[in-house]
C-alpha cells in the first residue's frame, strides 16, 4: 500500500473528564478527594451506629464496610460500565438522608432496644429500596412532579431539625441527668474549631473543617485521658467484609416504604449533582446522564445491603472541590475510590475512627445536620407560602414530624407494624408532607384557593376564573396593570388553567413574549419613582395599588432631591419612566442605589430589567388579589411578614 493510499485518521481530542493525569498526581489529587469526604462518610455510620447501641467492634466494621462500599460505589459512578454510572467526577457516599429513617426501623423492630439484632431487617429495606432506584432510574422524570420545592424543603428542614437529637445524645454523652461538663467543654472546643475553620479557611481547607474538628477534638480528649485506642492496637491489620456479615436480610413493609421514600429524596438530590458536576466540567447532561447516575446510585445502595453498609448518593461536596481545583479528570476520581477501597480493608483505621469521643463527635455531627437544616430553609424559600395550601404541608408535616420526635411513645399506640413510621420524626414527616401534596395538588381537579373577588364582592376560585369569557376575564384581573389590557386579552387564550401557578405563568408569559413596541408602551404606562414616591397618600392610591415599602415614611430632602435627579437621569438615557417592584423591605438608599446602578445598563438590557419589574409589580398586585378573596389562608402568610 503506498503512502497516498494509506488511511489518514484525525486524532479526536480527549474531552477533559476522560484524560488521565500523571500516576502521582493522580495520586495526590485522589487523596485530597478523600480528605475532603472522609468525615462525611465515617459519621454517618458512627451516628447509626451509637443510634442503635451496636459495640464498639461491630462499630469498626460498618466504618470499614461503608469505605470499601464507598469505594465500589465511586467505581461504579465515575467509570461506569452499560447503562450503570453517569462517568463524570462524582463520589459516592452513605447518605445522611437515611440516618434517622435506619434507627427508627432498626429500634422498631427490636422493640426499641437496638443491637446487631436490629441490622438485618434494616438491610432488607436498603437492598429493597435499591433495586426499586436502579428500576426505577429511566421513569423517575415522571415522579419529580410528586416532589416540588414544599416537599423538598420540608424534608430535608424536618432531617435537620430531628437529626439534632442525635447530636444532642452525643454531646450530653448520654447521660440521663445533667451532663458532665467536660463533655460540654470537649463538643464545645470542637465547635469551635469548626467555626473558625470556616470562618478563616477558603477552599479546601474549607471543606475538611470537620474532619479538623474530629482530629483536634480527638487528640485533646487523649491528652486529658479521656479516649483510648486500645482498640487500634487489638485490631486487625487486613479485614474483609463478607456479605450478609450480621445475618441474612430480613424484610418489612413498613421499613421498606421509609427507605424507598429517603431513595426518592436522594434521588432527586442526585440530580441536581450530576446537572452541577456537568456545568462545572463542560459536559451536557441528558436524561440518559440522569438515568446513568440513578443506575449507579441503585446498584451502589444494593450492594450497601449485601455487605453491611448503607443508601449511597452523590457527595456534593466533592462536586464543590471539582469547581475549586479545576480538575476535571474521572479517573481522579476513581483513584479516590480505589483508595477507599484499600482503608476498607484496614480494620485499624476503623478503630481510630470508632475510638472518637462522643461529645467531639456530636459536635461535628451538629454542624452537620444544621446544614441539612439550612438547605432545607433554603428551599422552602422558593416556595409560594402564600398559597395556603403549601402553608398547610409546611406546617402539618413539621408538626407531625416534631410530635412524634418529642413524644416517641406515640409509637407504641399503634400496631408493631405500623411503629417504624411513628417512631421517627423524619419519616412521618415525609410521608405526611407526600400524601399533603397528592392530596392538594394531584387528586381530583384542583381549583385551589379563592384568586379574585366579582364586582360584587363574590369570591371566585379557579373553576369559575376558567368558565369566564375574555371580557368578563380581562375585567377581573384588570388590576395586575396600570391601563393595558392586552396582557390579559393574550393571558385569557390560555385557559383553562389547572392551578394559580399555570395562571400566574400565563400573565407573565404574555408581557415576555409581546413585541419590542408593545413592551415599550407598558412600560412608559407606569409612573416613575419619584412621582409616585414623592407623591401625597391620595394620588399615590391614584397612580398605583402596590403593597409598597415600610421604609418609606420618611424622606429627607436630600434624599428626596437624589430621588428626583436619578428619575430625570434614568428617562434622559432610556426614554421611559424609572420602574421598580418595591419589596416591603426596600429602604429609600436601596432604591436609590439600585436604580444608579441600572443607569450602567445598556439599553436593551435595561428594557429587560424594567419589564421585569413591572411583571414584578402585577405579581405583588396578584398576591394582594388572592389576599382579599383568601383572607384565612393570606392571614398565615402576614404573620410572618410582620415578624420579618
Amino acid at each position: 500500500m503506498t503512502a497516498a493510499s494509506s488511511p489518514v485518521t484525525a486524532s479526536t481530542p480527549v474531552h477533559p473528564v476522560d484524560q488521565v493525569p500523571p500516576a502521582g498526581r493522580l495520586t495526590v489529587l485522589s487523596f485530597q478527594h478523600v480528605l475532603a469526604f472522609y468525615a462525611g462518610a465515617v459519621v454517618v455510620p458512627l451516628l447509626i451506629s451509637a443510634g442503635l447501641k451496636l459495640t464498639p467492634e461491630q462499630t469498626i466494621h460498618l466504618i470499614n464496610a461503608d469505605l470499601f462500599t464507598c469505594g465500589i460505589a465511586t467505581l461504579i459512578q465515575s467509570v461506569g460500565f452499560w447503562k450503570v454510572g453517569v462517568r463524570l467526577p462524582i463520589i459516592q457516599g452513605v447518605t445522611t438522608t437515611a440516618i434517622s429513617p435506619i434507627i427508627a426501623i432498626g429500634l422498631a423492630v427490636t422493640g426499641g432496644e437496638g443491637g446487631v439484632e436490629s441490622l438485618p431487617a434494616i438491610y432488607g429495606s436498603i437492598i429493597i429500596a435499591g433495586l426499586f432506584t436502579f428500576f426505577a432510574a429511566p421513569y423517575f422524570a415522571k415522579f419529580l412532579k410528586f416532589f416540588p420545592p414544599v416537599v423538598i424543603g420540608t424534608v430535608l428542614t424536618t432531617m435537620g431539625i430531628t437529626l439534632l437529637g442525635v447530636s444532642a445524645n452525643d454531646i450530653t454523652n448520654y447521660a440521663e441527668g445533667v451532663p458532665a461538663s467536660k463533655d460540654l467543654l470537649y463538643a464545645g472546643f470542637t465547635l469551635a474549631i469548626i467555626i473558625l475553620m470556616q470562618r478563616f479557611f477558603r477552599g479546601f481547607l474549607g471543606t475538611i473543617s470537620i474532619l479538623v474538628g474530629l482530629v483536634i477534638g480527638t487528640g485533646v480528649a487523649f491528652a486529658f485521658g479521656d479516649t483510648s485506642f486500645d482498640k487500634v492496637v487489638t485490631a486487625d491489620w487486613v479485614g474483609v467484609t463478607t456479605p450478609f456479615y450480621f445475618g441474612l436480610p430480613q424484610f418489612t413493609l413498613t421499613g421498606a416504604i421509609s427507605m424507598i421514600v429517603v431513595m426518592l429524596i436522594t434521588m432527586v438530590e442526585t440530580t441536581g449533582d450530576v446537572f452541577a458536576a456537568g456545568e462545572i466540567v463542560g459536559k451536557r447532561i441528558t436524561k440518559k446522564h440522569v438515568s446513568a447516575a440513578l443506575r449507579a446510585d441503585g446498584l451502589s445502595t444494593t450492594l450497601g445491603g449485601v455487605l453491611n453498609s448503607f443508601p449511597y448518593t452523590c457527595f456534593a461536596q466533592n462536586v464543590g472541590l471539582v469547581r475549586l481545583t479545576r480538575v476535571r479528570s474521572r479517573w481522579v476520581v476513581a483513584g479516590a475510590g480505589v483508595i477507599m477501597i484499600i482503608l476498607g480493608l484496614l480494620p485499624k483505621a476503623g478503630a481510630v475512627v470508632a475510638s472518637i469521643p462522643s461529645p467531639v463527635l456530636g459536635a461535628a455531627s451538629l454542624a452537620l445536620f444544621a446544614n441539612v437544616a439550612l438547605v432545607g430553609v433554603q428551599t422552602l424559600t422558593k416556595v409560594d407560602l402564600r398559597d395556603n395550601r403549601n402553608a398547610v404541608i409546611v406546617t402539618i408535616s413539621l408538626g407531625l414530624a416534631m410530635l412524634v420526635s418529642f413524644e416517641p411513645g406515640v409509637a407504641g399506640v399503634f400496631p408493631a407494624w405500623a411503629q417504624v413510621i411513628f417512631a421517627s420524626g423524619v419519616t412521618m414527616g415525609s410521608l405526611t408532607a407526600i400524601v399533603l401534596n397528592l392530596l392538594f395538588f394531584h387528586v381530583g381537579r384542583q381549583s385551589g384557593m379563592d384568586i379574585a373577588t366579582d364586582a360584587a364582592g363574590k369570591r371566585l376560585g379557579l373553576a369559575q376564573v376558567n368558565a369566564m369569557d375574555r371580557d368578563t376575564f380581562v375585567d377581573t384581573f384588570a388590576p395586575l396593570f396600570n391601563n393595558v389590557t392586552w396582557p390579559l386579552e393574550i393571558a385569557h387564550e390560555s385557559a383553562p388553567f389547572n392551578d394559580v401557578h399555570e395562571l400566574r405563568s400565563a400573565i407573565q408569559g404574555a408581557v415576555l413574549t409581546a413585541s419590542p413596541d408593545k413592551q415599550r408602551a407598558l412600560i412608559n404606562d407606569y409612573p416613575d419613582m419619584a412621582e409616585l414616591l414623592l407623591a401625597d397618600e391620595e394620588r399615590a392610591a391614584e397612580i398605583a395599588s402596590d403593597a409598597g415599602s415600610l421604609a418609606l415614611d420618611q424622606m429627607d430632602d436630600a434624599e428626596q432631591e437624589q430621588l428626583s435627579e436619578l428619575a430625570q437621569r434614568y428617562r434622559d438615557r432610556f426614554g421611559m419612566p424609572f420602574v421598580a417592584c418595591l419589596g416591603r423591605m426596600d429602604s429609600r438608599q436601596q432604591i436609590i442605589s439600585g436604580g444608579v446602578r441600572r443607569l450602567d445598563n445598556s439599553p436593551e438590557q435595561e428594557h429587560v430589567v424594567a419589564l421585569t419589574e413591572v411583571v414584578e409589580i402585577a405579581n405583588d398586585r396578584f398576591a394582594i388579589m388572592i389576599a382579599d378573596a383568601n383572607p384565612v389562608g393570606s392571614a398565615w402568610a402576614r404573620k410572618f411578614e410582620q415578624l420579618a
